[in-house]
């Protein structure tokens, strides 16, 4: 976690382009969670207790006072009269829960970047069975989630950026996407998916029987704010027609409520669509690239001094800088013309048992750009569920999407497709390339995870998937006692055995199976020879030399 800015400043209004007022609010993004633990004098440390234990580090523990707005600390109602002490406990410490390992390779600099916490959104998770209502799970001896400034559980965030041409646009990923999807949630008035049904009235034993499949309810409430919503969706695809043009000018994202021709003038018919965190997760994602591509055309050209001189550029991307939600500048003083992947994870919780606990029940939503890649371990099979697929121009979905406008498709030696280039056709920056559709529109994935039903969520840069399979890498991971020593494992198998040398980043997160992570299917065995096969050939002195 080294390098990781916490934001707490203030977003300024100036520099955005879409009307209205906006709300300015604290940033309360945080490389820590807040949680309930027993205080030493009344019950051990819960890294000496028998069974599945989930050694919480007391010793990076500090305590928790909310802050201003923030919801007062609930004492879980299952353990009223244990004497609790609500504590801060960042995640880099918490290497039984979520681990971390990057490698810059056999490249002279490491231009990936990565990012974990909990982010202050509405909860978007179902809604909590009956039994989970009224029959809280955690024990004492495992910790109780403590509520957000939202009044829901806390939703925790992961993200991986892989950058090329550079680090600045990965970096700028790392620093601020989190801002970006919190600010959007706010304009876009996202309601959580658990408090309607206080609002109505109504009983969770009424509508929501043992085992219900109904969608999560995170919904927008009210015309004016769907209206605002409609408005906001309308000025980012005038922003992008008008400052990129081509590919742009019949852009229409999934998850927009308005389509890709209406203008604000012009307003969409009917009722739209009620607002998700995917709408949220869309909106935020091409905000942050617009204002990432429109702040580096701006700025001079250390390739070309004679263009730089003018206001306009051959680009064709025009505007004025933008300021991210932190209020730093995006960037550094010359035109950055590289980008970044970016895939991130959030997860949601219906109850305060924390999303590692066996017994609890949680949604995960993935958005994913490019070809970093998340992938879950079934705690059933031992098997990969992948939850991205790589945005290459080689892909059908992605080869039908471009070829109306990127006459430029090419094969390199290698017999991979690329346009202009580029590996990603989809990519945050990439600003020569907007023009013909390389969009930074993510393809989001949603999961609802029962109870112990996968073992560990997994995020790594293509310096891992471009080396080992998903199945490979799961099983590395099974091998490990911590998530920390898994990361790092895996971090270390890649570089081993790796042909070129990539930048390599692997992050870890303890899930309510972790316990039986080696139970499903062969276990860990299932690669073992072929990973054994593998080192011994990158060892061999013999074969070192034609890598």
């Amino acid at each position: 976690m080294s390098g990781v800015r916490t934001l707490h400043t203030l977003r300024p209004t100036a520099g955005r382009h879409h009307s209205g007022a906006r709300s300015v609010s604290v940033r309360n993004f945080n490389t820590y969670f807040v949680t309930h633990l027993p205080s030493s004098s009344l019950h051990p440390d819960s890294r000496s207790s028998s069974g599945p234990g989930h050694k919480l580090p007391r010793s990076a523990s500090t305590p928790h006072t909310p802050g201003p707005g923030a919801s007062a600390a609930v004492v879980p109602p299952n353990i009223p009269s244990r004497d609790l002490t609500v504590v801060r406990i960042p995640l880099r410490s918490a290497k039984h829960h979520y681990g971390a390992a990057n490698s810059r390779g056999q490249r002279v600099y490491n231009e990936d970047a990565y990012q974990a916490g909990t982010i202050v959104i509405p909860a978007f998770a179902r809604r909590p069975p009956i039994s989970l209502v009224r029959n809280p799970t955690p024990k004492p001896s495992e910790g109780t989630s403590a509520k957000s400034s939202c009044g829901d559980p806390q939703v925790f965030y992961f993200g991986v950026f892989d950058g090329h041409g550079g680090s600045e646009c990965s970096e700028f990923l790392r620093d601020e996407l989190h801002g970006y999807i919190e600010e959007t949630a706010t304009e876009f008035s996202l309601q959580s998916s658990l408090q309607k049904e206080e609002k109505t009235g109504a009983s969770s034993s009424q509508e929501d029987p043992i085992g219900s499949k109904a969608e999560p309810e995170d919904t927008l409430g009210g015309t004016e704010a769907t209206s605002k919503t409609v408005q906001l969706e309308s000025e980012l695809l005038q922003e992008y027609r008008r400052t990129v043009g081509g590919y742009f000018r019949r852009f229409s994202p999934e998850y927009f409520s308005v389509p890709a021709r209406s203008s604000v003038d012009d307003p969409v018919q009917g009722t739209p669509p009620p607002v998700t965190v995917e709408s949220v997760l869309s909106y935020a994602f091409l905000r942050a690239d617009l204002d990432f591509i429109t702040a580096q055309a701006r700025k001079p050209d250390p390739d070309d001094p004679h263009i730089s001189d003018f206001p306009l550029n051959k680009d064709e991307i025009l505007g004025s800088p933008h300021l991210p939600p932190s209020g730093h500048g995006i960037g550094g003083p010359v035109r950055f013309k590289g980008g970044s992947t970016a895939s991130i994870a959030l997860v949601s919780t219906p109850t305060p048992s924390p999303f590692w606990h066996p017994a609890s029940n949680s949604t995960l939503v993935v958005a994913h750009v490019g070809d970093t890649r998340v992938l879950l371990c079934e705690t059933a099979t031992g098997r990969p569920r992948p939850m991205t697929a790589d945005h290459h121009p080689s892909s059908p979905t992605e080869s039908r999407r471009l070829r109306r406008f990127a006459d430029s498709l090419i094969t390199d030696s290698f017999g991979e497709e690329r346009i202009q280039g580029l590996a990603n056709s989809r990519a945050f920056g990439d600003m020569q390339s907007k023009r013909i559709g390389v969009s930074a529109e993510p393809e989001i994935t949603r999961v609802d995870m029962g109870p112990a039903e996968y073992s560990f969520l997994t995020l790594v840069s293509d310096g891992v998937s471009g080396t080992l399979s998903d199945q490979e890498i799961v099983d590395i991971i099974k091998e490990a006692r911590t998530p920390e020593e898994a990361a790092r494992q895996v971090i270390e198998f890649a570089t081993e055995i790796s042909s070129d040398g990539d930048n390599a980043t692997c992050l870890v997160v303890r899930l309510g199976g972790w316990e039986r992570r080696s139970e499903g299917g062969l276990g860990s065995l299932g690669t073992k020879e072929v990973r054994d096969a593998r080192r011994a050939e990158a060892l061999d002195p013999r074969r070192r030399g034609r890598r």
